[in-house]
């Protein structure tokens, strides 16, 4: 998937995808002015057809390989 990296909002766990309602981890803003929400699979299954619509994908699937960071050590 192609990264654009533009000053757009992080997701969020209460963006979900518009396909199945998953977690959203995919924002593909239209050409037509419209946007869509994906979660992973979804964002992988309709790939090719997306990068002929979009104006920009903004595609934070990397957060579900990283290692959360643990809020209650780092207070300690």
């Amino acid at each position: 998937m192609t990264t654009v990296l533009t000053p757009a909002s992080p997701l969020t766990a209460a963006d979900r995808c518009d396909r199945c309602g998953a977690q959203a981890y995919l924002r593909v803003v239209l050409l037509s002015g419209g946007e869509l929400l994906f979660c992973a699979h979804h964002g992988r299954k309709f790939e090719p057809e997306l990068k002929k619509i979009a104006a920009e994908i903004q595609d934070e699937t990397e957060r579900l390989t990283s290692a959360p960071s643990n809020a209650a050590e780092e207070e300690r």
